[in-house]
């Protein structure tokens, strides 16, 4: 199961978030760190709205077990996560020190407003993480070159209409000009809800696994 937790920061914003933690915690090893931003509709001031989605809501609804630690911060109501690039990475590096992380082996992902943020936290910080994995989110495609370096895995459905497909197609396109490696998966027939998809089974976690920064 997951543990809810509120940050205490007196720079920074103090999210509440979740955290879980892999079943073998505890053997003095490190371990990967997933950090996971949710969409518009978990926002507010109850952590457990997190779980509606995600990894997180298979770890509550199917007792599932993963091989990371996973974190997830909840943007308050009316905010997004743009809002909040400085305090991110503070909560990161805070997270970091809390925990057994393993520092060349931390993931970004997130879905609709999260997958916007993803991009956004990655391009003021590449340097933080081995890979990421936006979920339906919208573009920024004025600065990919700094995601050149990343390795991003890009979902979406082809029916979305919330956040166009294309949003995603043209960050894939100017990523790579930019001479990146990103890739993409478009889910046939599906609408707003690529996470459905794009979280389930094992292997997006296990594609962002095999990358860690030198």
């Amino acid at each position: 199961m997951y543990s809810e937790y509120k940050w205490k920061s007196d720079r920074f914003y103090n999210f509440k978030y979740l955290e879980y933690l892999p079943k073998d915690y505890g053997d003095g090893k490190e371990y990967p760190l997933i950090l996971y931003l949710h969409g518009a509709g978990e926002r507010g001031d109850d952590p457990d709205l997190i779980a509606l989605h995600g990894y997180f809501q298979y770890v509550k609804d199917n007792s599932a077990e993963y091989p990371f630690i996973m974190i997830a911060p909840q943007c308050p109501d009316g905010k997004y996560w743009g809002c909040f690039t400085e305090s991110l990475l503070g909560f990161l590096d805070y997270i970091c020190e809390k925990l057994p992380v393993d520092k060349t082996r931390i993931y970004l992902t997130g879905l609709s407003m999260g997958g916007t943020g993803t991009y956004m936290l990655a391009m003021a910080a590449p340097e933080r993480f081995a890979a990421i994995a936006p979920v339906c989110g919208s573009g920024i495609c004025w600065y990919v070159g700094a995601l050149k370096d990343i390795p991003t895995y890009i979902f979406h459905g082809d029916c979305d209409t919330v956040i166009p497909v294309t949003e995603s197609v043209t960050m894939l396109k100017n990523i790579n000009l930019s001479g990146g490696n990103a890739k993409i998966e478009i889910f046939n027939g599906v609408g707003h809800n690529a996470w459905d998809f794009a979280y389930s089974g094992d292997g997006l976690y296990r594609w962002m696994l095999q990358f860690k920064k030198e």
